[in-house]
Parts: structure tokens; sequence; C-alpha cells
């Protein structure tokens, strides 16, 4: 081999090694070896912006890492690596990386886009379709799913939004219950969650620690936990208070973290607690007089960049 083809093969290696350097390509990498993906469901897939993921891929694609294949209008891409020694840097790569937060969280937002396919990948539902989505917001905005099905509590009930914050949950209550009781201990927040919520009629808002609720006892068809118990520093005993505000059958709902280890949130946001368990949430549950009814993980956001989050339902007995 001459000294000139020696220098051209050093160099398209250090070229592969430089790509495998870069974090971003190596998230990519790694959902393209699991799956074939097009550039919108490895976009969402990853979280990044689309023209971000096609600056990676072309130059992917350039080296020989990638195969690509065209399905009607949509380029298909998938891992390819032919040679034996960077696959082993490849496999060895991925070994030592593991299973950190950032790639669990890719392969959680690459499985809700693979549930988003149609088994006929070529409708346009189908694979080649996944940026319905998008689509749909486009012609009839967000959020109009879950305001219908809101439409489904009964309309007489009485519901606190207990660490309301600036009202979201409140929001979406108003419409569809006969009062909502907006609690919070921050003036800050009660201010504008009444300037947000002005136009609501139903609305009654209440400065208080939720530790002891100004609230009657057995006055409330259902309560809302939304990402607050985190910031508390006994969530049990506010399980407890909320119990005794709920009439018998009353429900309690629970939004928030599963359990992580995501340390940084503490100091940046203030958090208390890193998520819950649902086996933590169950014995809070017995200890306050309250009955698990449903805990459930929720699908990770496709732009989301927190913990994952949980659903829980809490009742109370009738007895």
């Amino acid at each position: 081999m001459t000294s000139e083809n020696t220098d051209s093969v050093g160099s398209d290696w250090l070229a592969l090694l430089s790509a495998l350097s870069d974090h971003a390509r190596v998230r990519l990498l790694r959902l393209l070896e699991e799956q074939e993906l097009g550039v919108g469901e490895l976009a969402r897939s990853l979280a990044m912006p689309q023209s971000t993921v096609s600056r990676h891929l072309k130059l992917l694609y350039e080296l020989g890492l990638l195969s690509k294949r065209t399905e009607g209008t949509a380029s298909l891409y998938r891992m390819q690596i032919s040679d034996a020694g960077l696959r082993s840097l490849w496999s060895n790569t991925t070994d030592r990386l593991g299973q950190e937060g950032e790639f669990r969280d890719d392969e959680i937002r690459l499985r809700q886009v693979l549930l988003e396919r149609r088994s006929d990948s070529t409708s346009f539902f189908g694979r080649v379709g996944s940026d319905w989505q998008m689509i749909r917001r486009e012609l009839f905005g967000f959020g109009f799913t879950e305001e219908a099905l809101l439409g489904l509590l009964p309309g007489n009930w009485v519901v606190a939004d207990l660490g309301c914050g600036s009202g979201d949950a409140s929001e979406r209550l108003a419409p569809v219950v006969d009062q909502v009781i907006a609690v919070d201990r921050e003036p800050a927040m009660l201010d504008a969650a009444r300037k947000r919520l002005s136009g609501f009629g139903n609305i009654t808002f209440m400065e208080a620690g939720l530790d002891e609720l100004p609230i009657e006892s057995g006055l409330l068809d259902a309560a809302v936990l939304m990402l607050v118990l985190h910031h508390q520093e006994q969530p049990a005993s506010i399980i407890t208070e909320v119990q005794r505000t709920l009439k018998p059958g009353g429900r309690l709902v629970v939004v928030d973290m599963i359990s992580h280890d995501r340390t940084d949130l503490v100091e940046a946001m203030g958090h208390i607690h890193l998520g819950f368990s649902e086996e933590l949430l169950q014995a809070w549950a017995e200890q306050g007089g309250l009955t698990l009814r449903r805990f459930r993980r929720l699908h990770a956001p496709l732009s989301g960049r927190g913990p994952d989050l949980f659903a829980a339902m809490l009742s109370k007995s009738y007895d």
C-alpha cells in the first residue's frame, strides 16, 4: 500500500472516530441500530430540530455508517456498519455509555413514535405520515382532546386545584364542573391565576398551605395535586389533610414525577423530593385513609426534558 493510500485510509478512520465522538450522533445511531426511521420520526424521538437531525444524517450517510432507502417521498435510514473494527468500537462505546438518562428518554420517546405508526406503513397515516400530529394541530390547534374528555366529569362536582400555581388545572376544570377551589400558598401565583382566569365566575381563590386547608370537611367531590408533592416537606400529611376535605367516595388525582436520580433539579427548580414510587404512594394512601385505585406511568412527551411522570387516583371509602 502506498503512502498516499495509507494516508487516505487513516483520514477515513479518523473521520469515523470523529463522527462517533459527537453525543448527538451517538444518540441518533443508537436509535437507528434498533429501528429504520425517517427524519421526522428521529427528530421527535430525539427532541431535536429536524434540520439538526438532517445535518447529522447527511454526515453519517456520507461516512457509510447508514443505509438509506426511499418509500414514497420519505427517506428511511438504518445504521449500517460493515467494518469489523468499527463495529467493535461501536459496541464498546455503547457498553461504556450504558443507559444514561438521555438515552433512556430517547428510547421512551421512540416507543411512543412507533406506537403512532399504523400497521400498514404505506398508508397516509402510517410511517411516512408520521407528521399527521403536526398537520392535525395546524388544522385544529392544541388541547381539544383533553377539553372534550373532561366533559365526562359530573357537572355538579366541587373540585379543588391544590397548589394551583398559575391555574392550568383550574382553567380546564372550570368549564365542566360546578365549582373550582384554587389553593396556593404563594400570593404571586394566586395573583397570576386570578388575572388568567378572570373570565370564570365559578373559581374561588384561597391563599393557604396544603397542610391546613381552609376547606370544610367532606365538601369536595375531587381534588387535584398537579406537580405539587415534590415541593412539599411532608407529602404524606398533605394526603391525609386532603382526605379530610373529600366526601365519601371522593377522589384525589396526583400527577408527579416517577422516582428518578436527577439531583440537578433540587437546586435548579427547588425540588425537595426526587419523585415517588407506586409503593410509597400506596403507603401514604393507607396512612391517610385513602385507597390507591390506579397508578399509571404517563407517556414521555416528545419535547420534554424532565423526568417521567405518573398519574394516580386515590379514593375515599363510603364508610
